[in-house]
């Protein structure tokens, strides 16, 4: 067995940690900090992949726990500060932004899950949409010009997006 197999796997929880931190704080209505903590996430999902790779202890397992923790980080976690900031203001409306933000971030990564990588994404990464809606979170609870309707939008292009067959490089 390779030594240091599980090292990646720490940073895959970690990101874990900070996503479910991140629905914590939408519930005590501390969006800011919510919003950071999906930030905070996103790198230690840079960090997992990388480590695994310089390690070269990459594995099935590691590609599991690492979808799981992302639907966490960058699904569920943005839709429900999204939702508790400001799109709960548009009633069953928001809530089914917030719905359909999780469930196409769920089928983007079952599909990465079961394809090949080929050098570009198929669809947004869920992790670029959960990290822009974190951004807009940012934006709009700090009162800075932007439309009301913007994270809503925002959030139905990005779910389209992550479902798509567009491709985007991985950088």
């Amino acid at each position: 067995m390779s030594r240091g197999r599980h090292i990646p796997s720490l940073f895959t929880l970690g990101n874990l940690v900070f996503g479910v931190f991140a629905l914590v704080l939408a519930l005590g209505e501390q969006y800011n900090r919510g919003a950071l903590m999906i930030l905070m996430a996103g790198v230690m999902d840079f960090l997992d992949g990388k480590v695994a790779r310089k390690l070269q202890v990459s594995s099935d397992f590691g590609k599991e726990l690492d979808s799981l923790a992302d639907l966490v980080s960058f699904g569920v976690a943005p839709a429900i500060l999204a939702y508790a900031l400001n799109l709960s203001d548009l009633g069953y409306m928001g809530l089914g932004i917030s719905l359909a933000f999780v469930m196409c971030g769920a089928l983007r990564l079952a599909r990465f899950n079961v394809t090949t990588f080929s050098g570009s994404f198929m669809g947004v990464p869920i992790t670029a949409a959960g990290a822009i809606v974190a951004i807009l979170v940012l934006i709009t609870n700090n009162q800075l010009p932007l439309p009301v309707l913007a994270l809503p939008l925002v959030m139905l292009l990005l779910s389209g997006l992550m479902v798509s067959k567009l491709k985007v490089p991985k950088f």
